[in-house]
């Protein structure tokens, strides 16, 4: 039977195991697929750890890791039209991707350029898709500085090149150790450990000022560098929605459409966007793959590849 790796209830890294379930059915305007490479996230441990997005229902358990998939479609459901069987497709699944098989809504599912890499195509869903969303939500003129916090994960490694490819002077916190890798991005480094973190991004950003902050850490950081920003609408978290919304700022307003998946695959073709896939592991490593970006350790994206 397919194999799939899944949390058995909430917790840590102990809930954790493969089980075998049936290969799943498209049900109408799904597409089933052999997953080919499976994107790794923050999000996917917080899942575990009992993180529910806002109005979401609660999640039957076990449930399957993963929200970014790129792979093969195998079956097609009623009423799917612009695909067929064998085509290359990435896109957010139903039910997890961390699988030998996931189903893909067809609405929201893009085709995957030839030149385009499975791994590297399942790195866009989550990662570069939020980047790409919070960026034209910030809508920024060209010339602008953009804080991005966090720049060396893989939602801020994205946000640095498509910032840059919008004409944009990005600056970025991160640790020390990830200051080449920054600085390799295109953008100007802050060290993210120790105080006065405000004051750091002021010295280094032109002219001392931000027009707006990306925020990928939330906590105290975003609360600390809410302050460079007086018009609060270009404030936004892909990290801490409830505390951007009482700071006056927002959260990133996902757009999750196939032509959005299509636009950040045009930016990886034209070179603009790196994915930066810096880890992948194989299925049956699956743990790996999530103690690297649970653990804080991983710079871009972590991908498990699924063999064939």
């Amino acid at each position: 039977m397919p194999k799939a790796y899944a949390y058995t209830h909430n917790g840590g890294p102990e809930t954790e195991a493969f089980i075998e379930r049936d290969r799943p059915e498209p049900g109408p305007g799904q597409l089933l697929v052999a997953v080919r490479a499976a994107g790794v996230n923050p999000v996917d441990w917080k899942l575990r750890n009992g993180f529910r997005r806002p109005g979401a229902p609660e999640t039957p358990l076990p449930a399957v890791f993963g929200s970014e998939i790129a792979g093969e479609v195998v079956a097609l459901g009623p009423d799917v039209t612009g695909f067929a069987v064998g085509d290359a497709v990435f896109g957010n699944p139903v039910g997890g991707g961390y699988a030998e098989y996931a189903l893909l809504p067809a609405s929201i599912a893009a085709h995957k350029p030839e030149a385009l890499s499975f791994a590297d195509a399942a790195t866009l869903p989550v990662a570069a898709a939020t980047a790409y969303d919070g960026l034209r939500q910030l809508a920024l003129p060209t010339g602008s500085t953009l804080l991005i916090t966090g720049v060396g994960g893989g939602v801020g490694v994205a946000a640095a090149q498509i910032a840059r490819a919008f004409g944009l002077r990005v600056v970025g916190t991160a640790s020390e150790g990830k200051k080449d890798f920054v600085e390799a991005l295109g953008a100007l480094h802050v060290p993210s450990a120790g105080g006065a973190l405000a004051d750091r991004v002021r010295a280094a950003a032109p002219g001392g000022t931000v027009d707006a902050v990306f925020d990928l850490v939330g906590g105290e950081v975003l609360a600390e560098v809410a302050e460079l920003v007086e018009d609060r609408t270009k404030l936004i978290t892909a990290a801490d929605p409830p505390a951007a919304l009482k700071l006056g700022g927002s959260p990133v307003q996902r757009a999750r459409t196939a032509e959005v998946l299509d636009e950040v695959a045009k930016l990886v073709l034209s070179g603009a966007l790196r994915p930066h896939v810096t880890a992948t592991f194989p299925l049956q490593r699956a743990a790996d793959a999530l103690r690297t970006v649970e653990d804080g350790h991983a710079r871009g994206k972590v991908v498990i590849e699924v063999g064939r």
